[in-house]
């Protein structure tokens, strides 16, 4: 297996489809994703304390709760279901890339406290991780 550094060296791709371990991590890190969304989704649809708190708090209206809910399950399922079509993965984990910039943004208008924003912090990594490994597989 050659170094990302090499590949370029030598004029490869950085992409490396033959890769098993690219692969397996990408698998394991889309599902993962793709669950933490379904999760956070189904509760602000079924709009769950302490969720519908914490969004009321950061000023997120009840409608627009629900369409973030049907965006995260919607992207959950779509991130996962990816690896089998990957524009479909790729396009999703943009998606959740962007709804959790969004989330972000309402943690900061609300000067919400770092412990607060952490867990959307860390789903908005965890999406660009996954979107770079959907990008370098594809």
């Amino acid at each position: 297996m050659k170094s990302p550094t090499s590949r370029l060296e030598e004029g490869l791709p950085l992409n490396d489809k033959e890769n098993p371990l690219m692969f397996v991590l990408t698998l394991i890190l889309s599902i993962l994703l793709g669950l933490a969304f379904i999760g956070a989704g189904v509760a602000k649809i079924r709009r769950q304390q302490p969720v519908t708190g914490t969004l009321e708090f950061l000023g997120v209206s009840p409608g627009l709760q629900r369409v973030i809910g049907v965006l995260e399950v919607a992207g959950g399922i779509a991130v996962a279901a990816g690896m089998a079509l990957q524009p479909l993965g790729i396009a999703a984990a943009v998606g959740l890339v962007l709804v959790m910039v969004g989330a972000l943004g309402y943690h900061v208008k609300a000067r919400d406290t770092v412990k607060n924003s952490s867990g959307a912090a860390i789903l908005l990594i965890l999406a660009i991780v996954v979107l770079i490994l959907q990008i370098t597989t594809a």
